[in-house]
């Protein structure tokens, strides 16, 4: 033991003295496991790499390949949680009230690391890339920085009003005194007035068209997705401007950190509607018109890679590369999921499926009883019966009773109603797919079901962004299906809204009705000067548009989402803010031949959804973190907090 203490003594005395000898020399040496900036700009593939990881990063309420993203479409979209029960995931069917910060993490979506990397990324390419880039590459790269930058500042505005713009790196001199980097919020105006004069700054060198055949790369940002991010911020902006204004009291702060002055709305929806129509007009894109089954191609608008020419910009995902999702496995119906585990998340609810009109151009209730509550069922044939004649956007968006998926027919049945003579006896069974006493199904396999995890609560499947590919909803394999930031229909319907507010009703008719006629509408059914409302281009919205991460937004941004989301209690709250289902029955009624053997549907709020959503004022902005405000005194603080 004294040798070894001995050695180790000499041995750090050697290792002492040679690091005395050497200071100099071991302070000068690069450490070998990070790239430096000026590295990173004198090698092309590294480039690349950083400025896919910067298309990574855009930040987004809802992502596709994240659980605990997506599963906020039961929080802010039509609706419901039907997954495994546990408290942490069941709390989405209980929501009592919204949070004042809740649905935009300060974390992700206050984030001005993402602004300084940027910020630094834009200084960098002309400051170490010359050697390696022409300057035409060089003003491709800082335009798309720029897009990307505009593109973080649009999620921080939707969400906290005016934000610091910053855009150039804050340098601490490590000399105590930080109050020179402190910047105080802009103006809400301000911050969209930003986004639209970067988008018009660009706009002439981001590039990224083929030059011949003027394809785009929907991966990255070009010309014609800096009009889309125009078109949706001047939008936002005009809408903000002439609603918030209608609020009793409306939402403002002082300094206009909250708040838009109403005189700015036309000067907005005219901003938007020319930004939707460039994109529009532009050629390059078309409304995905390619399968003759009307509901089929909407699903395939959302899904189809090859020949897609309406997308403008995704997050993609590719199995050749081993990126992938679990998406469709979580929320894939439950007869046909392809796993042992999982399915049936996300389940739409019964408002959303009634907001899809009929192809005659009523309203899309569907019949429960011949006339009003206590009178008989109305008796159907087949389940698919109830959703004949639709708008087809139904059937791409949600697989309702015993519409087809993956092959095969997505049959429902909660259970059966056997008659007694006087009345409905109703019994439900406990195991999916269990037969009655009489042979014949009890409980179908993908449910509905009042209690089960991973199948419906609410009778309805998600359709849209589910992948109908062989095995994709399994964890070996999964799915390689995109998330689309945007594309051409919300350009239409962008356009469509803009030039309803302005009195343009001749071009709104332009922009809606190709999406109505997309949608298996005709003649006169498409909308007219007589029959066109504010409303119902709002729910043309709500149609197009559900479980893309519009709807939260579209509610604050015309100020109704307290109107909407209502709150009370189950058995008196608006139905707007209740999760209701549509349980499907067989009937057993030996003797009747129009109602033995037929099927009935049961309209009720969904079992398992505890409390209607309750979005109050103070939900309209975030409140802004008090770390952030203790760090930088001169931020205010928004309305209400």
């Amino acid at each position: 033991m004294k040798n070894f203490k001995k050695y180790l003594l000499v041995g750090l005395l050697i290792v002492v003295g040679s690091l005395a000898s050497c200071k100099k020399n071991l302070l000068n040496v690069q450490p070998t496991n990070i790239v430096t900036d000026q590295q990173i700009w004198t090698d092309t593939h590294l480039i690349q790499g950083l400025m896919a990881s910067f298309y990574d990063r855009i930040p987004s309420e809802i992502v596709i390949n994240d659980f605990n993203h997506y599963i906020a479409l039961c929080d802010y979209d039509e609706a419901m949680y039907s997954g495994q029960n546990n408290s942490a995931n069941e709390a989405h069917n209980n929501i009592v009230s919204y949070a004042n910060n809740r649905n935009y993490s300060t974390a992700t979506l206050y984030d001005y690391v993402y602004i300084r990397d940027l910020n630094e990324a834009i200084i960098n390419a002309d400051k170490f890339g010359a050697a390696t880039l022409d300057a035409p590459t060089r003003a491709q790269l800082k335009a798309e920085f720029r897009f990307l930058r505009a593109f973080m500042y649009f999620q921080m505005v939707i969400r906290f009003g005016g934000v610091p713009l910053v855009t150039q790196p804050l340098d601490y001199d490590y000399s105590g005194n930080a109050v020179p980097l402190r910047q105080p919020r802009n103006k809400e105006a301000e911050v969209y007035d930003f986004i639209a004069s970067e988008m018009d700054a660009i706009i002439p060198t981001i590039g990224n068209l083929n030059p011949i055949t003027k394809i785009a790369d929907n991966s990255r940002a070009n010309m014609y997705t800096c009009y889309a991010l125009k078109s949706r911020a001047m939008l936002y902006a005009a809408s903000i401007a002439k609603y918030n204004a209608l609020l009793t009291p409306s939402i403002t702060t002082p300094g206009g950190e909250v708040g838009i002055p109403a005189a700015s709305a036309p000067a907005y929806y005219q901003k938007a509607y020319d930004a939707s129509m460039a994109v529009i007009n532009s050629g390059l894109y078309q409304l995905y018109n390619v399968n003759p089954n009307a509901g089929e191609n909407f699903y395939d608008a959302i899904r189809q890679k090859g020949g897609n020419k309406e997308v403008i910009l995704v997050k993609d995902f590719l199995t050749s590369k081993s990126k992938k999702h679990l998406f469709t496995y979580d929320n894939i119906a439950r007869s046909v999921r392809e796993d042992n585990l999982s399915s049936s998340t996300v389940t739409p609810t019964l408002g959303l499926v009634e907001a899809y009109d009929k192809l005659d151009g009523t309203p899309g209730t569907i019949q429960t009883n011949v006339g009003g509550a206590g009178s008989d069922f109305v008796y159907y044939t087949n389940l698919t019966d109830a959703f004949a004649n639709r708008d087809a956007r139904l059937y791409g968006t949600i697989v309702y009773p015993g519409a087809p998926f993956k092959g095969s027919a997505i049959t429902e049945q909660a259970g059966v109603m056997t008659w007694n003579g006087t009345s409905y006896v109703t019994s439900e069974g406990t195991v999916l797919g269990s037969s009655y006493t009489d042979g014949l199904p009890w409980v179908a396999a993908s449910g509905p079901n009042r209690t089960l995890n991973e199948v419906t609560n609410t009778g309805f499947y998600l359709r849209k962004y589910v992948d109908q590919g062989a095995l994709t909803s399994t964890r070996g394999v999964q799915s390689d299906v995109w998330w689309i930031w945007f594309r051409l229909g919300e350009m239409y319907l962008n356009a469509a809204e803009s030039a309803w507010e302005l009195g343009n009703v001749p071009n709104a008719l332009a922009a809606i009705n190709p999406l109505r006629a997309r949608a298996g509408f005709t003649g006169a059914n498409l909308y007219t000067a007589a029959t066109l409302t504010r409303d119902k281009i709002r729910n043309e919205f709500r149609c197009e548009l559900a479980f893309e991460d519009h709807r939260i937004w579209d509610l604050k941004r015309w100020r109704i989402a307290d109107q909407v989301l209502s709150g009370g209690t189950l058995a008196n709250a608006n139905p707007s803010a209740v999760g209701y289902a549509l349980y499907p029955y067989r009937i057993i009624r030996p003797g009747d031949p129009t109602r033995d053997g037929k099927f009935v549907f049961v309209r009720l709020i969904a079992p398992r959804f505890k409390a209607p959503r309750f979005f109050q004022t103070f939900n309209y902005y975030v409140k802004i973190d008090q770390t952030t405000i203790n760090n930088n005194p001169l931020i205010v603080q928004n309305p209400f907090f």
